[in-house]
């Protein structure tokens, strides 16, 4: 499988990551830690340094119970640092992390790459149309409701079953408008309780009957440490078996904080294919 990013095809035989870089006060790990366009260089080459072949930004914290942010305030926040970015390193393909069009088109107009939107055009009716005029990968993920409702609503007779019928409507929706590069992201967290968590992730492969790649954003989430009786910056090894079993099971791109474990993972698989 490919995707085209800003006219070339990326190969996604070999998994790819996607180094996180969260531009809010507010994330569950790293929440208010690149505020100078110091930090967010040096975050950026190092990820990049690491082995990340995109680099997801986001200025809206998709956690539950985490403040509204106007439209405003989330360019404020995303559209100069991808211009920063971009600035110092051309190369850079970067993923704006919204559920927002307006937001999307915008990031996508001073240089991003891709959109990856939480709600798979749930929240903003206009995203899948922006998506396909705009002919950029979009990253469709699985949830219900919103950040503030979303875990009241983990009721699922088979949730992979769901998620697959969920993301079939999804993608011959996003085919019909003429989206061409379709990711799909089965959601870990959102709307998922810990033990759901671990059955999607047991069943993994059968999403490969979607025929679209699959992104895996399980990074220091709570399905780690809360099983782990730990915290989400004691999560890193929990989060490397999570990444290896996922890649096992189909994953094509691992979505993270910590870019220098998750691409010795893929090494490592890499190797034992050979």
């Amino acid at each position: 499988m490919t995707i085209n990013c800003k006219g070339s095809l990326i190969d996604l035989s070999s998994p790819k990551i996607m180094g996180i870089l969260n531009l809010t006060p507010d994330s569950f790990y790293d929440g208010g830690q690149y505020k100078s366009e110091i930090q967010i260089l040096q975050q950026t080459e190092k990820m990049l340094s690491e082995g990340a072949d995109f680099i997801d930004l986001g200025g809206y914290s998709s956690r539950p119970g985490a403040k509204e942010v106007s439209v405003t305030e989330e360019c404020q926040r995303v559209l100069p640092v991808i211009e920063l970015i971009l600035k110092n390193f051309p190369e850079t393909l970067i993923s704006i992390d919204t559920f927002r069009s307006e937001v999307a088109e915008k990031s996508i107009g001073a240089g991003a790459a891709i959109i990856n939107d939480i709600s798979a055009g749930e929240l903003d009716q206009a995203m899948l149309s922006t998506a396909a005029k705009l002919q950029v990968p979009y990253i469709m993920m699985h949830m219900r409701g919103n950040p503030k409702t979303m875990q009241s609503l983990t009721q699922y007779q088979n949730l992979t079953q769901e998620i697959i019928f969920y993301f079939s409507k999804k993608i011959q929706q996003a085919r019909d408008l003429g989206l061409n590069d379709i990711i799909i992201d089965p959601g870990f967290g959102f709307a998922k309780t810990l033990t759901q968590n671990y059955s999607l992730l047991n069943e993994l492969e059968l999403l490969q009957q979607l025929q679209a790649p699959i992104l895996i954003g399980v990074s220091r989430k709570s399905m780690i440490y809360k099983l782990l009786d730990s915290n989400a910056q004691n999560a890193l090894n929990g989060t490397t078996v999570l990444h290896t079993l996922a890649l096992q099971k189909g994953a094509q791109i691992l979505r993270v904080h910590d870019v220098k474990e998750a691409k010795e993972c893929v090494l490592i698989l890499d190797q034992l294919k050979d």
